[in-house]
């Protein structure tokens, strides 16, 4: 064997060792959902929860010396024996990995989906999202690979050149070639190989298989060609030499390298949105303690502490006012501009911005309990659901890499029969072509790329969405049901009116319905509640309370029985009397008051007129959505006449009115049938039915956790203007995600039979293996960069 050949042999044998020996279990270990080693068959199981608590406190322990544990690897202080890493301890606050587009794919470090290939993302909202490990892994393989690939494709081409040199086309020239395009293949391009090998150990084909197939194949054959040439028969080598193809495996595998850079570099930007809402936490907060003050990080703030904040200084964690008075500007929850007043005895979320004042809180809830951190966790979460739409993506990727591989198989049999000479290198390079060309990448990405960018814009204006499938359905929705109070209304109504017998004081009416409406929940009882505390009466307590939902409540107040609620409640409680006071509720009701019946024992003693205002917001709101095509319905517990003078006000479609929670969610399954795609809008505990049957749940910030529990879509500002916003953002997020499914299928339906040689019988037009690679990769990048526009969409 010349010495040339043996040299390269050696190197050629020594880097392939290197790169089989590197470690391909141990981090590779994927979880899914189901809590089994992807590795393993299932027999691992490697779930995080109570019966895979840690069994030591510490990382590393002794094996000689019982009880010598330690944080970190040393020595033991006892044997002098290496500490050695606790094989069962496991993080409290580990950060959970898992695939954008197999969200069910899961596991407690970097690595790489089993399904498509694809490096795995930070689960947890909060926690090291800004982990660039394997960009920089990424970055350096290309770097690298270029600076070797460039001396390869200069001597493969260099032959075109006009007054070429000959010794571009000698033994010595492929032999360099064959050298440095190794290392670019076997090591800058490992991953590629790896990954693939994963697809075929899981059974689960993916772009990786066909790049590890395409440049596995032109590098392997070429290096065949090279060591070994006689193996070949005459047919593969023409009137010349027998073709190698070092620069095609090299630049392709450069070429994917790149996309993958920009692919990585594009992904970290869809997070924008959770690293700005993260960003508004505080990093430090002021704890009160033996009566001295003193700075602690955010993360040692444990519930139960007394914080002071400082005027100017943003709230660490949500709390309750303890001392002091300020205005606390708040827009960054909610979106309206003008500060709340806070005292003592209410309630201030983190991150919002303390005012003039200095104030004294408890906090309430702290680390992942709070407002902002919940928040940030639903985008997330958001973030990497999967909409309706991706089943087809889902579908045609099933069959599309199977296919791929037969059209390859089919290109090069075709070649091998029919091809002009020589036709087994025609054939060998044009199904690596098909290989390469025909990555379903753009295909994967289309979806989860426009969900994670839009849901990212959706958070910046205030709409929180729990599931992709909210989004998708909520472009089709051409009916909007909404509730009366806190939706249309500010949800905070107050007394306007009292009547009450003559054998009782206006006073002594609003204390024994407030003493009844004391244990409810309900707005209107709050607004008595709060006119007998501007008045400073003493509200005596209630026993045997009940509250019949969208009636009324009774209770024993000074051993008589009370009775509050609506007219029909009193009667069917057995007073008598009610009609009596039907025509003075009737003059507030028309004038769109709330009327509440007030009974003792067995006779009628007053009515309280409760009135809520109209949001602001609701009129102009309420004419966008008329304009863009979008009918309107409320449906509301309150009685008709007030249900009418509020639908006449603000421009309702339809309204229907003494509608139990109940009936709200009947109606809407009636709605749905009837009128195609519905939306409901709600903040109540009795409007989460209704949400939850509705085909998009619309809950208002300004609400319920039930209502929000409920709902596909949150509102934090709490007003309509939010549901315009939300189908804008949901018309242009569909529209991308279109765009990008368009894009995709058309490049591969084009781009393969172009890379199997169509064009060649017709044009002699044949599609380099480097081309295929270059169209490859900027195929993704086109897809995420189409994504990324959704950020600058003006709401």
């Amino acid at each position: 064997m010349p010495a040339p050949t043996r040299l390269a042999l050696s190197a050629f044998v020594s880097t392939i060792k290197g790169a089989m020996d590197k470690e391909n279990h141990g981090d590779a270990a994927v979880v899914t959902n189901e809590g089994h080693c992807c590795h393993h068959d299932g027999q691992s199981d490697l779930r995080t929860g109570n019966e895979n608590e840690r069994h030591s406190a510490k990382k590393y322990f002794c094996p000689m010396c019982e009880g010598m544990e330690s944080d970190q690897a040393s020595t033991c202080p006892k044997c002098g024996m290496n500490l050695e890493r606790n094989a069962a301890f496991r993080e409290t606050t580990r950060t959970l990995y898992t695939c954008p587009m197999h969200p069910e794919i899961e596991q407690d470090h970097p690595g790489n989906c089993p399904i498509c290939g694809m490096s795995l993302e930070p689960k947890n909202a909060i926690g090291p999202a800004a982990d660039d490990h394997e960009l920089r892994d990424i970055t350096r393989r290309f770097w690298i690979g270029a600076t070797l690939s460039i001396p390869v494709f200069v001597l493969a081409m260099g032959h075109l050149l006009p007054r070429a040199p000959h010794w571009l086309e000698s033994d010595w020239s492929r032999w360099v070639q064959f050298i440095f395009s190794t290392p670019v293949v076997l090591w800058a391009g490992w991953p590629f190989f790896a990954r693939g090998w994963q697809s075929v150990v899981n059974r689960s084909l993916n772009m990786f298989t066909l790049i590890a197939i395409g440049v596995g194949t032109a590098f392997f054959y070429s290096a065949v060609v090279m060591l070994f040439p006689d193996i070949f028969p005459p047919s593969f080598a023409g009137a010349g030499k027998i073709g190698v193809y070092f620069e095609a495996a090299a630049i392709v595998t450069v070429l994917v390298l790149l996309g993958q850079v920009l692919e990585l570099k594009a992904r970290s930007r869809t997070g924008t949105a959770i690293r700005a809402l993260l960003d508004l936490a505080p990093k430090i907060a002021h704890r009160l303690s033996n009566g001295g003050e003193e700075e602690i990080p955010l993360e040692q703030v444990r519930r139960g502490d007394r914080l002071r904040v400082r005027p100017g200084e943003k709230i660490p964690v949500d709390g309750q006012v303890l001392e002091g008075k300020t205005s606390v500007d708040e827009s960054m929850l909610t979106g309206e501009s003008l500060p709340v007043m806070k005292e003592a005895g209410d309630r201030v979320i983190g991150a919002t911005l303390n005012g003039t004042g200095s104030i004294v809180i408890e906090a309430k809830q702290v680390g992942r309990d709070t407002v902002l951190s919940q928040i940030v966790d639903m985008v997330a979460q958001a973030q990497r659901s999967r909409a309706p739409i991706q089943r087809i993506a889902d579908k045609v990727a099933s069959w599309f890499v199977p296919a791929v591989l037969a059209i390859a198989v089919l290109t090069f049999l075709a070649w091998a029969w029919l091809g002009p000479e020589p036709r087994y290198a025609y054939a060998i390079v044009n199904a690596v072509a098909v290989l390469i060309i025909a990555c379903p990448c753009a295909l994967g990405l289309a979806t989860p790329m426009s969900v994670m960018v839009g849901v990212g814009r959706g958070a910046q204006a205030g709409i929180l969405i729990r599931k992709a499938e909210a989004i998708e359905v909520m472009e089709k929705v051409r009916t909007l049901v909404v509730d009366k109070t806190g939706t249309l209304t500010q949800g905070h109504p107050a007394v306007t009116a009292i009547v009450s017998a003559n054998s009782i004081s206006d006073d002594e009416l609003v204390a024994i319905a407030a003493a009844a409406e004391s244990a409810s929940e309900h707005p209107i009882g709050n607004a008595i509640s709060e006119e007998a505390r501007k008045r400073n009466l003493n509200v005596p307590a209630v026993d045997d309370f009940q509250s019949i939902t969208g009636a009324g409540v009774t209770g024993r107040v000074n051993g008589r029985r009370v009775h509050v609620g609506k007219p029909e409640f009193l009667k069917a409680s057995g007073l008598t009397d009610v009609d009596q006071w039907i025509e003075k509720a009737s003059a507030l009701q028309a004038q769109g008051h709330t009327v509440v019946f007030v009974g003792v024992d067995d006779r009628t003693v007053g009515i309280v007129a409760v009135a809520d205002p109209i949001k602001d917001s609701t009129p102009a709101a309420l004419d966008r959505l008329h304009r863009m095509g979008i009918k309107i319905i409320m449906l509301t517990g309150d009685n008709e006449r007030t249900a009418r003078a509020v639908a006449e006000t603000v421009g309702i479609d339809e309204f229907e009115a003494g509608v139990e929670p109940r009936q709200k969610q009947e109606r809407v399954r009636q709605l749905r049938k009837t009128q195609g795609a519905v939306a409901m809008a709600g903040d109540g505990i009795n409007d989460a039915p209704a949400l939850a049957a509705a085909d998009v749940g619309i809950a208002m910030g300004s609400g319920t956790e039930v209502a929000m529990e409920s709902a596909g879509i949150t509102l934090l500002r709490g007003d309509l203007g939010g549901i315009e916003k939300a189908i804008r953002l949901s018309r242009a997020m569909m529209r991308n995600i279109r765009q990008n499914l368009f894009f995709a299928f058309v490049y591969n339906s084009l781009g393969v039979p172009i890379a199997a040689g169509i064009l060649y019988p017709f044009f002699g037009i044949l599609l380099s293996p480097v081309i295929a690679g270059a169209a490859m990769s900027l195929s993704s990048v086109s897809v995420i960069a189409n994504a990324l526009r959704l950020r600058s969409l003006k709401l």
